[in-house]
């Protein structure tokens, strides 16, 4: 499996972000993307995702499922954590579950949160949580139904070093497993070999 994207142009507000990309990342590997803020490493994430209409070029994920679109292979996991606050984490797993193809269950969900090391916030609603914590139970949903690509935009914001660290041991899991990862971050995210993307200043 191989993501692939050749000669992509987006423009946001009217202004073109950038144009002429291209990248590949192969099965087992993960790309971080840098640069400046408004140099359009979220928006990349976003058209990968098929939130975000490209102006030129393309992409695609060479030996995926032909049924299915780049955007329903991949866990985009964006800045907002996307929990709902008068539900327990239990139910907002079960809830992301359901819609992207896993299984909505209790044992499911302590599974993702004792990787994250949340086990004992199962029952708790998200407005109890902190925002490390909110992080760390969005960071399960990828856990909680399997798909081969991850997009994940700042995933460590908010987290402590030790939650990081968990995280990149989970990152590794899912690349040794064949997975692919794309990320963009202004931190370091510990995935010796990964490859970078540069981007430069938005025009």
């Amino acid at each position: 499996m191989r993501l692939r994207a050749w000669q992509l142009a987006i423009e946001r507000g009217g202004r073109r972000l950038f144009s002429g990309l291209s990248f590949e990342v192969g099965q087992g590997s993960a790309l971080i993307v840098t640069g400046p803020n408004g140099a359009g490493k979220s928006s990349l994430l976003r058209a990968l995702s098929g939130f975000l209409p490209v102006q030129a070029g393309g992409f695609a994920l060479e030996g995926g499922d032909p049924e299915r679109t780049l955007g329903e292979e991949a866990h985009y996991l964006g800045h907002a954590d996307a929990l709902k606050g008068a539900l327990t984490a239990n139910e907002n797993l079960a809830f992301w579950a359901g819609a992207l193809g896993g299984e909505p269950s209790r044992e499911a969900s302590g599974a993702a949160l004792a990787r994250v090391g949340l086990a004992h916030v199962i029952d708790f609603p998200a407005r109890a949580l902190s925002a490390g914590q909110k992080r760390r139970v969005a960071l399960a949903r990828l856990l909680v139904a399997e798909r081969p690509l991850w997009l994940l935009d700042e995933p460590t914001a908010a987290l402590d070093a030790a939650a990081q660290a968990a995280f990149a041991a989970i990152m590794r899991v899912h690349l040794d497993s064949g997975g692919l990862i794309v990320a963009a971050t202004h931190a370091p995210l510990g995935l010796e070999g990964a490859s970078e993307l540069k981007l430069g200043a938005a025009a």
